[in-house]
C-alpha cells in the first residue's frame, strides 16, 4: 500500500521525508491555490473534519482527524500565535501540484506545504523552515571570500544525483577535505535554518583554512515526492548514509584532494550516524562528531518534546496529554512485538517501522569504538535537542582513546551559534554563524592528523 508523502518538519524536532521541488512555475493554478487556502483557512479554525475531505485514499488513512488535530496543534503549542499570511507560491514536480503559503507565527516563520494530485486531492502536507524570502548570504569575519572558489559538483550518477558544491582553497593543493552530513529533516546543502547557513558557515570558514569542503542537497530534500510511495520501507541508509558514502568516493577521484585525508563531518542525525558511515568505508581518514546523539533516537525525540512543553503555559494543547500519547508511542517502538505492519501513525512523528526497526539496538558510542580512526566530538551546551548527556555518553565510551578528541562550548546551542539563557525555537530564527571557536577547533585538529 501507498504510504502518504506527510510529515511536519521543524527544526526543534527529528524528522524525515519531506517534499522540496525545484522547478519553479508561475501561479496560474487558481483552483489550487483557492484549495489550499481553505484547507488552511479550515485548521486555523479547528475544523478537522472537514479539512481531511479532500484527502486521497492514502492521505485519509494516514492522517484521519483526530491525527491531523493531534499534530496541528502540536505545532501550534511549539510555533505560537498565527500573525499574518505573508505570501503563496506554486510549484510543480511530475503529476503533484505544490501549493506554499507562507506564514508568521508567533514563535518562528514557517510555510505550509499542500500537494495535491493530479485529481485535485491533498496527497501531502508539511511544514517547514526557510520558505520566507532567501537573504544574501552575509559571511561572518573569518571568512575570506578571495581564498576559496566554490564550484558546483554532483554526487551519485544513478538513480539518486544530488547536487552540491565543493568549496576548495586556491593554490596549488592537493588539500584535505571535509564531507558534511545532514540532520534530520530534508536540508539543502547549506543546512539552512531560518535565516541560518551552518554547513555554509563550515565550507567557508574551512576552505578559508585551507580545508576543502563538499557539501549537498539531501535526498530528501531534492526527491521528496519520489520518495513518498516508498517512505514505508526507507531507512536511515537511503536518507542518509548512502549518499555519504558516495559524496566519499567522488572526493577521492577529484584533483587537488588528499585521498588519504578526507574526513566526514556529521551534524545532529548525521553525528549519530557517523559510526554506521565508518564501518563502512574504513579508509576514511576521521570523523567529527557536532551534536550527534548517543541514545536510541525515540527517546531522543521524547525528551525534545517534553522539553518544548515545558517551556511555557500553552492553552492549545493538553501538555501532559500530548507526552503520555507520545510515551505510549515511544513504548511500541521499543515494543519487541514491532513489525513492518505497526502503522507509522501509532509511532512517533509517524515515523515508519522500518526506519524504527534499521535503528533497533543502535548504540552510536559503542559501535564507535570498532572504528580505529581518529574522532573530534563537538558539543554546544546550550543545545536542549542533543544534550550533554549525549555527549557524555561518548565521552564514558571513548575516553580512554587517545585519538579522540572531546570540547564542548557553555554558550552555544544546535547550530553551534553564541546565545544566552535557556535554548528555545527563537533561537534558529535570530540570524547568526558558527563560533569562530568552533571553526578554529576543527582547523587544527585536521591539520594534526
Amino acid at each position: 500500500m501507498k504510504k502518504a508523502i506527510f510529515i511536519i518538519s521543524m527544526v526543534c524536532v527529528c524528522c524525515l521525508f519531506i517534499y522540496c521541488g525545484k522547478e519553479k512555475t508561475p501561479m496560474d493554478n487558481s483552483d489550487i491555490v483557492s484549495l489550499a487556502t481553505d484547507y488552511f483557512a479550515l485548521l486555523q479554525d479547528g475544523k478537522y473534519t472537514d479539512a481531511v475531505k479532500n484527502y486521497d485514499s492514502t492521505m485519509a488513512e494516514a492522517l484521519p482527524p483526530e491525527k491531523l488535530e493531534e499534530i496541528w496543534t502540536t505545532f501550534m503549542s511549539q510555533a505560537g500565535t498565527f500573525k499574518r499570511q505573508d505570501g503563496i507560491r506554486t510549484e510543480k514536480e511530475g503529476k503533484y501540484d505544490i501549493v506554499y503559503i507562507s506564514c508568521e507565527f508567533e514563535n518562528i516563520n514557517m510555510a505550509l506545504k499542500i500537494v495535491f494530485n493530479s485529481d485535485r486531492q491533498i496527497a501531502g502536507m508539511f511544514f517547514a523552515d526557510g520558505e520566507t524570502p532567501q537573504t544574501q548570504y552575509e559571511p561572518p569575519a573569518y571568512v575570506d571570500f578571495n581564498s576559496f572558489e566554490e564550484r558546483p559538483i554532483t554526487i551519485n550518477s544513478g538513480e539518486w544525483p544530488l547536487p552540491g558544491t565543493l568549496t576548495i582553497p586556491k593554490g596549488d593543493g592537493p588539500f584535505p577535505a571535509v564531507i558534511l552530513v545532514h540532520g534530520s529533516g530534508p536540508h539543502d546543502r547549506d543546512e539552512t535554518v531560518g535565516p541560518n547557513k551552518p554547513f555554509r558557515d563550515l565550507a567557508c570558514g574551512l576552505a578559508s583554512r585551507g580545508i576543502a569542503v563538499l557539501c549537498y542537497d539531501k535526498r530528501t530534500y531534492v526527491y521528496g515526492v519520489r520518495l513518498g510511495p516508498a517512505a514505508d520501507k526507507i531507512t536511515v541508509n537511503e536518507e542518509t548514509i548512502d549518499d555519504a558514502l558516495a559524496a566519499v568516493s567522488l572526493l577521492r577521484n577529484e584533483k587537488n584532494i588528499i585521498p588519504e585525508k578526507i574526513f566526514v563531518l556529521g551534524h545532529s542525525l548525521g553525528g549519530m550516524l557517523i559510526p554506521r558511515i565508518g564501518i563502512k568505508d574504513k579508509n576514511i581518514a576521521g570523523f567529527i562528531v557536532m551534536a550527534g546523539a548517543a541514545r536510541p533516537l525515540e527517546d531522543v525525540i521524547l525528551e525534545q518534546l517534553t522539553y518544548l512543553f515545558s517551556l511555557g503555559d500553552s492553552t492549545l494543547v493538553d501538555s501532559d496529554k500530548e507526552i503520555e500519547s507520545i510515551k505510549a508511542q515511544v513504548a511500541r517502538v521499543k515494543d519487541p512485538n514491532l513489525s513492518l505492519s505497526t502503522p507509522a501513525t501509532d509511532l512517533p512523528l509517524g515515523i515508519p517501522a522500518a526506519y524504527w526497526l534499521d535503528l533497533r539496538g543502535y548504540n552510536p558510542p559503542e559501535m564507535a569504538k570498532k572504528l580505529s580512526q581518529p574522532i573530534l566530538i563537538l558539543q554546544g551546551e546550550r543545545d536542549y535537542q542533543v544534550s550533554m548527556e549525549d555527549f557524555r555518553l561518548w565521552k564514558k565510551a571513548l575516553a580512554s582513546r587517545d585519538n579522540v578528541k572531546f570540547k564542548s562550548y557553555p554558550n552555544l546551542n544546535h547550530l553551534f551559534m553564541e546565545g544566552e539563557g535557556k535554548s528555545t525555537p527563537d533561537d534558529y530564527q535570530i540570524e547568526g554563524h558558527i563560533s569562530e571557536d568552533v571553526i578554529d577547533d576543527i582547523v587544527n585538529w585536521i591539520k594534526s592528523q
